[in-house]
């Protein structure tokens, strides 16, 4: 069978991308793996179970993983005293990740077939025309009506830290051209390290841009929104890719000096989130390696770092990606109707999303990174979410 064939040889692909130089790549082994059902979905061809898993280094920092939608649920590391925290949004069952309490912001999932938008869901690829389902106004949202955050994928442990999902998206899926097989492996370090690695491959051309949707707040997941203005934001980025009224890009990549897009040195985020329309940062950069259309990079420079001065802890951001969003969580509600773990009500800017990526609508923009995956090619793009103490 097609997959399988194509699991096989993802699996056997050798990971060329040179990890930080701090990142020791032998740390995983005395990381731990658990596994434990996390609910039932009931579908056509009858009930699926979803998977939890749990991954534990040395250090006591914990990583939960479930199989719908490729999802990261909890990242519990240590503040400045030792105490251990959790420090990614999401929900408690099954249900609140299905969007059956409330709408399911993404929280922590892997998107796709292609993260972020393409405008009004239209493309054309070797001289054929496109249709995707709109589901963000007239646009393509992160994959569309059911994306990669909405299916159960399916899930292996290995033995040195790590969780393997892997899935395959039929030709047509929402208007996707090709059977792309995908496959996504967290991997945690005893250096207290989160390494997400993305492989696919597809028997069509087709765009491919696959990211992980998770909400931080290095206070802890319920601090709040005055918290999530304490943190100190230093992004490696000159550029980044001014976009319209229905955050499409514009086509041009802008200078950020005299902007505040300009985060180059270390920025109290509370001190510059209400200077940008739309009530925060929904905004690409352009990272400091992008040379062009053809862009691909074999290492993992650093992009961005956050600071959370009163925990002590810092978040460094590694990617090959060209470009990373910045997200403000602005479209969290200002109600009470997004109810999240351990009972914790989640609102506007009580978290941020770092996704790395390829630019927004890039299909459509000829001077943007080509995000077309062919037949014969690997899609292969990791980020590294390194934790330490300040």
């Amino acid at each position: 069978m097609i997959s399988f064939l194509v699991y096989l040889v993802l699996s056997s692909i050798y990971a060329v991308n040179k990890l930080p130089p701090d990142t020791d790549q032998t740390s995983t082994l005395s990381v731990h793996a658990t596994q434990e059902q996390f609910g039932v979905i009931q579908t056509s061809k009858g009930d699926e179970s979803v998977i939890k898993y749990t991954l534990t280094n040395l250090h006591g920092v914990k990583v939960q993983l479930i199989t719908y939608g490729a999802a990261l649920t909890n990242l519990l590391v240590p503040d400045k005293e030792g105490k251990l925290q959790d420090v990614v949004l999401g929900f408690d069952d099954l249900d609140g990740y299905r969007g059956v309490k409330a709408r399911n912001p993404y929280f922590g999932s892997t998107v796709g077939r292609v993260a972020n938008r393409i405008a009004k869901g239209r493309f054309r690829l070797d001289g054929i025309d496109y249709q995707l389902a709109t589901n963000n106004g007239a646009n393509h949202l992160h994959g569309g009506l059911v994306g990669f955050d909405q299916v159960v994928w399916r899930g292996h442990a290995h033995r040195n830290g790590s969780v393997t999902f892997t899935y395959s998206s039929p030709h047509m899926e929402e208007g996707y051209p090709g059977q792309l097989s995908t496959q996504v492996t967290y991997t945690l370090t005893d250096s207290n390290e989160l390494i997400i690695d993305f492989k696919a491959l597809t028997d069509l051309p087709t765009p491919v841009n696959l990211v992980n949707h998770a909400y931080f707040n290095l206070a802890g997941h319920e601090a709040g929104s005055q918290q999530l203005y304490n943190h100190r934001v230093q992004l490696y980025a000159d550029r980044y890719t001014p976009v319209d009224d229905e955050k499409i890009p514009t086509g041009e990549l802008a200078s950020v000096n005299g902007t505040a897009f300009d985060l180059r040195s270390e920025t109290r985020l509370g001190d510059v989130i209400h200077s940008i329309p739309g009530g925060g940062y929904d905004h690409n950069f352009v990272a400091g390696q992008f040379s062009g259309r053809k862009f691909y990079h074999t290492n993992l420079p650093l992009v961005a770092e956050f600071w959370h001065p009163p925990s002590g802890r810092l978040m460094k951001v590694f990617s090959n990606q060209p470009g990373f969003q910045l997200y403000t969580g602005n479209f969290l509600p200002a109600d009470d109707s997004l109810l999240g773990k351990n009972g914790r009500f989640y609102h506007m800017h009580d978290a941020f999303c770092v996704e790395t990526q390829n630019f927004p609508d890039s299909i459509n923009q000829p001077n943007f990174p080509d995000s077309v995956l062919r037949p014969g090619m690997v899609y292969h793009r990791t980020t590294v979410f390194k934790f330490s103490i300040k």
